[in-house]
């Protein structure tokens, strides 16, 4: 099969006949095997009685309900484990991404060899409240995950079949798919300006909250992704770092104090200066973060993940197992 195509929804009964339509319209004049995967993500509407109609009327069109709304990232792991076709595309239910862009996106993929195509919506038909606030997400996801695409969060969006067996969409996670794709080996990552619509019906299903939120899951995921396999390099050399500074912070505290002793100078006490607590607090915190890395340490080396690796070729197998026959 030459495409997937998987269409996350959440309350579209409106616009789900046209959009079918019109993918049907494109797959057909291009010739390509395909499929769509519509699912509804806990609709509250007839969303779901929609894509059944349309099964019937075309077998290419599947569907996955779920029994209440899980979010995007739930939406597109379901659909990414269903797919069977070589490129998997995502698109939003909503109209604003075009089905003409199928084809292109499906040529950068198989022919000039992306591992992960990302729509950019250069102009845009949304009011600054909202353009604003994403152009500052994108340029943090750059700057963090060293990827510069200019829109990360575009739901067009072009994979090869093993990016997506490869990878787990969780959380809020589906802005970062290119970070998570590039994390796990697959770096040829390219973008292509798409052509944005603006929404035919109903509204938007996502408030301001979605970018604080974006912020932090991005903060997690860097965490995540560099320090999951050796939390120790982080932890331990936070925590020994404040701890060392504390240490000798507090010896000069008191070779201070034996000096005026020695003198003959008056002096206060020790635990009479402010420094002496928070020098004593910065040896307490990196004794705890040290801990915390050793635990975390134990806790992965007994991880049954502990050596999952992804593995792209094998080489020398059959002759190995000719020897052993």
């Amino acid at each position: 099969m030459d495409i997937s195509v998987v269409v996350p929804l959440f309350n579209e009964e409106e616009s789900l006949p046209e959009l079918a339509a019109w993918i049907e319209k494109v797959m057909n004049a291009h010739h390509f095997s395909y499929e769509v995967i519509f699912v509804d993500d806990g609709s509250k509407d007839k969303s779901w009685f929609t894509v059944q109609s349309l099964r019937k009327g075309n077998e290419c069109f599947k569907g996955v309900r779920f029994r209440r709304n899980y979010g995007k990232s739930a939406a597109l792991q379901k659909g990414f484990e269903a797919a069977q076709g070589d490129v998997v595309i995502t698109m939003d239910a909503d109209l604003q991404d075009s089905p003409d862009e199928i084809p292109a996106l499906y040529k950068m993929i198989t022919e000039e060899g992306y591992d992960v195509v990302s729509g950019w919506k250069k102009k845009r038909y949304d009011p600054l409240s909202k353009t604003l606030p994403t152009k500052l997400f994108n340029w943090a996801v750059r700057r963090v995950s060293h990827i510069y695409l200019h829109d990360f969060n575009c739901g067009l969006k072009a994979y090869r079949r093993e990016v997506v067996k490869s990878i787990e969409v969780y959380g809020e996670m589906h802005r970062f798919i290119p970070v998570i794709a590039k994390w796990a080996g697959f770096g040829s990552i390219g973008e292509k300006v798409v052509q944005h619509r603006a929404r035919k019906y109903g509204k938007t299903k996502f408030g301001m909250n979605r970018f604080v939120n974006g912020f932090l899951d991005l903060l997690s995921l860097s965490f995540v992704g560099r320090f999951s396999k050796k939390p120790m390099h982080f932890f331990g050399s936070l925590g020994l770092l404040l701890f060392v500074l504390g240490f000798i912070a507090a010896v000069w505290l008191g070779a201070q104090k034996l000096y005026f002793l020695h003198h003959g100078i008056p002096a206060p006490l020790v635990t009479s200066s402010p420094y002496f607590y928070i020098f004593l607090v910065f040896m307490v915190m990196g004794l705890q973060l040290f801990l915390a890395g050793y635990l975390a340490e134990l806790v992965g080396r007994n991880s049954p993940t502990r050596n999952t690796y992804l593995i792209a070729e094998f080489l020398g197998t059959d002759c190995e197992e000719d020897e052993k026959e």
